[in-house]
């Protein structure tokens, strides 16, 4: 899974867009998959997930941020029009998003699936973590 993130164009989730994390990475995946790039294993949570999280937060349809991938709007120009038509989130509601979202996975609801994955999958990315972004990360070495 590592090399095939890498080879469709999907950043780390904790890049940034307008201070937010996973925003930019939720862009890629639309745009790999409107190319046809998109693994399938991606498809099938497309809008779901920490995608469904991130149009949440902003009180925007994933449908419409879809709307703005294939318009071409540049991810400044998407986010400006997320905050447009849903809500511009305070620096203070943004530090929580991001710490919220790096510690997914940590002593919540998630993370029984989490270490039920890292047991199925001998590589799975971010094995040795108990955040679900790091098991968005290639593991080190692993191609």
């Amino acid at each position: 899974m590592g090399s095939r993130v890498r080879d469709f164009g999907v950043r780390s989730p904790y890049d940034k867009v307008g201070g937010l994390f996973y925003f930019g990475r939720m862009l890629d995946k639309i745009r790999s998959h409107c190319k046809g790039e998109l693994p399938l294993e991606y498809e099938v949570n497309l809008g779901k997930g920490f995608d469904e999280k991130c149009a949440t937060f902003l009180r925007v349809r994933y449908e419409l941020v879809v709307e703005y991938v294939n318009q071409g709007l540049n991810e400044e120009a998407i986010l400006e029009s997320c905050f447009g038509m849903g809500r511009r989130p305070s620096e203070g509601e943004i530090y929580m998003w991001n710490e919220f979202m790096r510690k997914r996975g940590w002593n919540d609801e998630l993370s029984e699936a989490l270490e039920s994955q890292k047991k199925k999958k001998p590589c799975f990315p971010g094995r040795r973590s108990r955040q679900c972004f790091n098991s968005l990360m290639p593991m080190k070495g692993a191609w």
